[in-house]
């Protein structure tokens, strides 16, 4: 009973495999694919070439603020994100001790100062008493370098007294520039080491000017020339969409890197008056604008074909005009071009519709030119100088076959790749 079960289930998944196979293989039952566009037409369009880079935002002005002296916080009246102007205090460290150091150090001056006093006023009277010839002269010397002994202590304690004074300014720390704070990592009551100690003392805060940031960013050697300095770029941030804003390159460096197994040279980007909602760290995305044409006739980059004349060696760029029911090889000049357009600067206008692919009598044409060629050398097709000219047909040698000619196709413009500098200023 299993065994007839089994036998039935199998005949009937074979019964429905067949009649959806059938159903398929019908004509009309699955949707065609969309027939691929083989004509465009030349229109007027703006054109504009940019180079893009990446790059990272950080502050302009950032310092990592860390007291001079060793101390215990006791006043810090800023915290994460706040905006703190020039002067306004940062932080205070507890001066108790250095207050009662200065207490002592006053007091040491007055007793220097009597002492001082006393010394001077035995001096006085021993020089008397000598040149009355009362005292020897080993007395008077004595009573002298006393009074030197005691000026040099007064001025040995004032100088202790502005080491002091010194250290109470060094207790509290106040903003160096109008800054937003970015990191707090102490808090009140902890005790700090100052810069000169061990690891460069103890980071209190750390500090930017917001309103002036820069943008780290590695361009690629083969665009470095485009660059120059004070240059204006566009920068969108990834983090704020469709928030734009200009910056100027504000220095490239003279040496290449190596980032991310790339060679390029790092450029640093100002941004002033940045908006707030652009923080350090944030991605930004550099376009560098390299040319531009505005209102030119321009067609797409694949209906220009680039091909080597054979009298000349000169590399020629065309396009295949349609004319009625075939198509016309006519010769161009190219200017700018984009990732999907070339100017056309020469040889075609607006209207005209052009070929998106070689046509077929063109592929043909080129199959039996290679298909002639003979091995080893020799006298190869007879060919003309130019398409669409009554020239004399005069052998040539068998040009070196281009990419994509098993399939006929001719090789694409290497050269409309990048555009060229000016639109005036086509290729030769």
């Amino acid at each position: 009973m299993k065994k007839l079960f089994a036998l039935v289930i199998v005949v009937a998944l074979g019964w429905g495999g067949f009649a959806l196979w059938k159903r398929w293989g019908q004509p009309g039952s699955m949707a065609e694919a969309p027939a691929r566009l083989s004509t465009a037409v030349a229109e007027l369009r703006d054109i504009s070439f940019a180079v893009n880079a990446a790059g990272e935002i950080s502050p302009a002005e950032q310092v990592s603020v860390r007291p001079e002296i060793n101390g215990r916080i006791e006043v810090l009246p800023v915290d994460l994100g706040d905006r703190v102007k020039k002067d306004d205090l940062l932080f205070k460290l507890d001066d108790k001790e250095l207050q009662q150091q200065k207490a002592s150090s006053l007091t040491d001056i007055e007793r220097s100062k009597l002492n001082l006093t006393k010394a001077e006023r035995d001096y006085l009277r021993a020089k008397q008493l000598l040149a009355d010839n009362l005292i020897a002269q080993e007395l008077y010397d004595d009573t002298k370098t006393s009074f030197e002994l005691a000026r040099n202590a007064l001025e040995r304690s004032q100088r202790d007294l502005a080491i002091i004074e010194e250290r109470l300014t060094k207790t509290e720390v106040r903003a160096p520039f109008d800054c937003t704070v970015l990191t707090r990592p102490v808090s009140i009551g902890q005790a700090v080491s100052g810069s000169g100690g061990f690891n460069s003392g103890t980071e209190v805060l750390s500090i930017a000017d917001l309103n002036s940031m820069i943008i780290n960013a590695h361009v690629n050697q083969a665009d470095v020339p485009r660059l120059k300095v004070d240059q204006t770029v566009e920068v969108t941030i990834e983090a704020v969409p469709g928030l734009k804003v200009s910056g100027t390159v504000e220095r490239i460096a003279p040496q290449a890197s190596i980032k991310n197994n790339i060679k390029g040279f790092a450029a640093r980007i100002v941004l002033r008056n940045v908006d707030p909602r652009v923080r350090p760290g944030m991605t930004a995305n550099i376009k560098i604008p390299v040319a531009s044409a505005d209102n030119v006739t321009a067609v797409p980059l694949s209906a220009v074909f680039t091909e080597r004349n054979p009298d000349n060696g000169q590399m020629e760029r065309y396009v295949y005009i349609q004319q009625g029911a075939g198509y016309e090889r006519k010769n161009v000049k190219v200017g700018v071009s984009d990732f999907f357009f070339a100017e056309i600067q020469e040889g075609l206008k607006a209207g005209d519709v052009v070929s998106l692919e070689m046509p077929k009598e063109e592929r043909e044409k080129k199959k039996n030119q290679i298909a002639g060629a003979r091995p080893g050398g020799g006298t190869g097709p007879v060919v003309t100088s130019r398409a669409g000219t009554n020239a004399t047909p005069t052998p040539a040698a068998p040009a070196s076959p281009v990419a994509g000619a098993e399939n006929g196709a001719a090789k694409r413009p290497a050269a409309v790749d990048r555009p060229a500098s000016r639109p005036g200023s086509g290729p030769s």
